[in-house]
């Protein structure tokens, strides 16, 4: 799963680090912005595009 910051566009990827995004302690930030955790939001990985399910 990633996330992607809605701040910088960073993306989390999950697969990547190591450790499951919902796992990062809540003081966890954005290592590019600062933005805190509660900025980022899951980005759909299905490749389903717009009016699909996700």
């Amino acid at each position: 799963m990633k996330y992607k910051c809605s701040v910088c566009g960073y993306e989390y990827d999950e697969a990547k680090e190591g450790t499951l995004f919902k796992d990062l302690p809540d003081t966890w930030t954005c290592p590019v912005c600062d933005a805190p955790k509660g900025d980022f939001e899951r980005i759909d990985s299905s490749g389903g595009g717009p009016g699909l399910p996700r």
